[in-house]
């Protein structure tokens, strides 16, 4: 599918042209928003126009800028926990605001392809601000959100840093495709994938991932907002079924430079140890099992010598300002991230250069452009989640004898070639892998007001990632295969993506009391990647670098490598319309048609509407004659939104090379093949009493996914080699739960200031009306049970439901004794039933306290690392899980590993995500402003009875395409961290 770009950028040009003469001119006004009572600058504070979607919010220093319609007349001031006020313009150019506490802000929030008043919302949309962020050592924007939003899941899949996540809005919905959310930056949407190249296989398995959204320097974030039901993401269409994050970087505003910095160092170390024997405690279980070799006669704590206090440093620093005909913000970061795992790091460089011009006299041509650069340099530790037991660095050293020392008498390492122990510390020297991401997002959006109430916007964006990585190990490290050979590769990669967005805006009141607002848009998107490698074996010098004498490697072991995925188009038509009765009834329409590459030819295209209802009761007289409420808004919405983050070209006929020549077909063609359909209704209802004091929302919706993506053997007359195909199967994936939100100010006087914020979501989730055979996922790996899979879907259960033995207890003979003679049966549910936030700020003078909890609760983990790491047949050779010992009656050492029940725990946690002491140090002298300081803990406290690293777990695996989600296996651990921070305004 090819898109005719130069015609419709032709035809929108000839639009402008036609459009450029001399209309009423627009004027700027500028100004300043404080705090009353403080004189403090209120910052993100919102201005709109009143009766258009036009506004802007205020910078750090309080001040803004904006652009009005020459007709417009007033102008309205709010900010959250402040008393809303409208202002008459009467030819003012600069007016100044004093706001004082009072109503909740009627704030103007980011939408898709736009803005709206959270009073006109008729969609399920979350907003935070960054005073609302989590705080500490922070990688990427997914993660200030934790906790923060109700029906939103973030699990951190491990500690490393920039280390990947999972995210679920409203759980998970797809049995294969992705579950993950769109994320759009500043209008940019985002390819979801990272640029870091593959590294070498360890024991066949990959090391783990990271975070797609590293790039992104989370000081320079204004604002995130959480799109969740059909209304807020049908404008996204195919990619709008999993939810959509919003990432509004900060710009800047008129008035004179002003300078900002920040910086912060932090101490981190393990969150939690797994609890193995110490030396002591292993020579007690040797003789109680009667066992006469396994002591080496040392002591050592193998965990310890692979991790460290890691050190922390963080710097920003910004300028920004700007006069009546533009403004312009310009910021660089520097990041220095330790791992708690010796040999990890992330060091990164941050760029940000935004501005927006006016370029016509008559003040109707603006100009927006934004450049995003970070240079992420990755350090990487040999910790792979589906490798066998001999294959991680972690459950080396958990398996490590505590009796035998490391390192010999003469200083060098203890390494029994030809055994499959392997030194931790060793390994971890000789095992060195580091790779660099340079990710550059270029845009520029020309606008051009044709009439009063007519826009037209372009925006143009290229992203551009590129990523080398050079990783070996040393040929003296006895690691499978490359013990007494060496191992070295170089990989590069390249991602590329391209946005085409063209929108026209009409804003128009109809009458005194009917507005109403048409946006219609054309999009196309392009999406690139590809990769080269190199690998070599059999180095003869390693006190070389080998990624620098890779030819030198043996030829028979020299492997060339590259790949370029089919390229992925998406072409677009949307439309939206917002329709005001008397600020009391409102409507949302949305229609987007998406047609995309990746489907198949008898269905190119796809179609996504949806229909939001509101109804503002606070402004029946019926309802604010009573005084109860301040207010109170009803929402009802439906939508089809789709899903199609499945490969590119997984339709069409593919072929692969074989090792030793000539084709291999990989996958069937499927001309037949779509997205999958997403149908949610949501009901909600936003209210506030007294005064404002306290305000909330309860969300009811329903979600069903059908159309379900799977790729799977095709059945004869299949074509050889094992060819499988994409398709879409009968059968739905059924999400409902109930949604919460509750904020209060619990003291709100001159003197004292208490807010209390809660979240909590309560989900169900099932697979409905499927009919094939159970589709089985959630591979373990370790000795003894490679193969293994402990998850199932099958109609009438939730997705991913761990399915295996049901352990009963441990026999006399010390042996596991199963239900049903060890028949499988559904034991545990990996999605949580409830999800909970709680964020509490208490403020005195200029000192503020504030807590943000999130946790989880009615699911299961799987615990693989104690089911095949560290079972009781390693007593004698390397470590086990301490709390096998001292049970009766005791477990047997003959007993076969296996995988059982015995091994799910209950994953209920909660946690203190962050604490933060700010102390407000106010104005030093006439040239430093705001001078604050803090003290943030992160991972303070975690109440749970899950016996692993961190209930916050998920590592992740994909069996035969189908994700795994709640097991545990061998992850880098989480970390608990103490930061100490400075920031001023100059």
């Amino acid at each position: 599918m090819k898109l005719k770009v130069d015609k419709v950028s032709r035809w929108m040009l000839l639009l402008l042209a036609v459009a450029f003469c001399n209309f009423a001119v627009a004027q700027t006004i500028t100004g300043t928003i404080t705090d009353a009572e403080s004189g403090e600058p209120l910052i993100g504070a919102n201005v709109l126009v009143v009766g258009t979607a036009t506004g802007t919010v205020t910078d750090f220093d309080g001040t803004y800028s904006l652009n009005v319609p020459a007709d417009a007349k007033q102008l309205e001031f709010s900010y959250t926990g402040f008393a809303a006020q409208t202002i008459d313009l009467n030819g003012q150019t600069t007016i100044n605001v004093e706001m004082s506490s009072g109503e909740l802000l009627d704030e103007v929030v980011v939408i898709g392809y736009g803005t709206v008043k959270k009073s006109d919302l008729t969609g399920s949309v979350a907003s935070l601000k960054a005073d609302d962020f989590n705080q500490g050592v922070v990688v990427a924007p997914d993660q200030l959100i934790q906790g923060k939003i109700p029906g939103v899941q973030v699990v951190n899949n491990s500690g490393a840093p920039g280390g990947a996540t999972t995210v679920r809005i409203r759980g998970s919905a797809s049995i294969r495709a992705g579950n993950e959310p769109l994320y759009v930056v500043d209008g940019i949407p985002l390819d979801g994938r990272s640029a870091l190249p593959s590294g070498i296989l360890i024991d066949g398995a990959s090391t783990e991932g990271v975070n797609p959204l590293a790039f992104i320097n989370p000081s320079d974030i204004e604002s995130i907002q959480v799109l969740k039901d059909a209304s807020a993401t049908a404008i996204y269409g195919s990619r709008g079924a999993n939810g959509v994050i919003i990432v509004t970087t900060r710009k800047g505003r008129a008035g004179e430079p002003t300078l900002g910095f920040s910086a912060s160092v932090a101490t981190s170390s393990v969150l939690k140890e797994y609890e193995t024997l110490d030396a002591d405690a292993y020579r007690s279980a040797l003789d109680q099992y009667g066992l006469t070799g396994g002591d080496f006669g040392g002591s050592e704590n193998a965990f310890d010598a692979i991790t460290r206090n890691a050190f922390t440093q963080n710097y920003n620093l910004s300028v920004g300002g700007g006069d009546k005909k533009g403004s312009y913000r310009v910021s660089l970061g520097y990041q220095d991230i330790q791992g708690v795992i010796q040999q990890s790091n992330l060091e990164r460089y941050t760029a940000n250069i935004s501005g927006k011009y006016n370029l016509l006299n008559n003040e109707r041509l603006d100009l927006d452009f934004n450049l995003i650069f970070a240079r992420n340099n990755y350090e990487i530790t040999p910790i792979t989640t589906n490798a066998g037991f001999t294959g991680n660095l972690v459950a080396q050293a958990l398996q490590w004898n505590p009796t035998r020392p490391l390192v010999n008498p003469d200083g060098s390492y203890d390494i029994e070639l030809g055994s499959t122990t392997i030194n931790p510390a060793a390994n971890n020297d000789a095992y060195i892998d580091e790779a660099v991401v340079n990710t550059t997002i270029i845009s520029i959006a020309p606008s051009y007001k044709i009439t009063d109430n007519l826009t037209y916007k372009f925006q143009y964006s290229v992203n551009s990632g590129v990523g080398e990585r050079r990783a070996q190990i040393k040929s003296w490290i006895n690691v499978q295969s490359v013990e007494g050979r060496g191992i070295a590769a170089i990989n590069n990669r390249t991602l590329t993506g391209q946005q085409f967005t063209h929108t026209l805006n009409w804003d128009y009141d109809l009458s005194s009391d009917i507005s109403l607002n048409l946006l219609g848009g054309y999009e196309y998107l392009k999406y690139e990647n590809a990769e080269t490698g190199l690998l070599g074996q059999d180095f003869l010098e390693d006190g070389i670098d080998y990624t620098n004498i890779i030819q030198s490697a043996s030829p028979g072991s020299r492997n060339i490598g590259s790949f370029t995925d089919p390229v992925n188009e998406l072409q677009s038509y949307f439309g939206r319309a917002n329709l005001s009765f008397y600020d009391k009834y409102l409507v949302t329409a949305t229609v987007r048609a998406d047609g995309s590459s990746k489907f198949g030819a008898n269905n190119r295209y796809g179609v996504f509407p949806s229909i939001g209802l509101a109804w503002n009761l606070a402004k029946e007289d019926f309802i604010s004659s009573g005084g109860t409420f301040n207010d109170l808004k009803l929402r009802a919405s439906w939508g089809i939104t789709g899903n199609q983050e499945f490969p590119a070209g997984a339709s069409q006929a593919q072929y692969r090379f074989r090792s030793g020549g000539g084709l291999q077909r990989a996958f069937a063609e499927n001309p037949d093949l779509k997205w999958e359909t997403s149908t949610m209704i949501n009901v909600g209802l936003d209210f506030a009493i007294l005064d404002y004091r306290v305000s909330g929302s309860v969300d009811y919706f329903v979600k069903t996914t059908e159309d379900l993506l799977f790729n799977s053997p095709v059945v004869a007359p299949a074509p050889p080699d094992n060819t499988t195909q994409w398709k879409n199967i009968a059968g739905e994936v059924v999400n409902s739960g109930v949604e919460l939100g509750l904020s209060t100010f619990l003291v709100n006087n001159d003197n004292l200031t208490w807010d209390l914020t809660v979240n909590a979501a309560f989900l169900k989730n099932e697979l409905q009306n499927y009919e094939g055979a159970p589709i089985t996922t959630g591979a373990l790996f370790g000795q003894g049970i490679s193969g293994s899979r402990v998850q199932r879907l099958e109609n009438g259960q939730p997705l991913n439901a761990f399915y295996t033995r049901e352990f009963i207890e441990l026999g006399d003979d010390g042996v596991a004794i199963y239900a049903n003679d060890e028949a499988f049966a559904y034991v545990g549910d990996p999605n949580p039933d409830i999800l909970l936030g709680l964020s509490t700020t208490l403020s005195a003078g200029n000192l503020s306290v504030g807590l943000n909890f999130n946790g989880a609760f009615g699911h299961q983990i799987y615990n693989n690392t104690a089911n095949t790491v560290l079972p009781i047949g390693n007593l004698g050779s390397r470590n086990i899980d301490a709390n096998l010992i001292g049970k009766d009656p005791q477990e047997s050492q003959a007993n076969p590993i296996k995988s059982s029940s015995r091994y799910i725990e209950d994953g209920d946690y909660l946690k203190l995500a962050n604490a933060t002491v700010t102390y407000n140090l106010g104005d030093l002298g006439n040239g430093v402003r705001n001078v604050k300081i803090g003290l943030t803990g992160q991972n303070l406290l975690v109440l749970t009875n899950y016996s692993g690293f961190d209930p916050e777990v998920n590592t992740l695996n994909v069996t035969d395409g189908v994700p795994s989600f709640g097991i545990e296996y061998i992850p880098y651990p989480s970390a608990r961290t103490i930061l100490l921070s400075l920031s001023a305004t100059f």
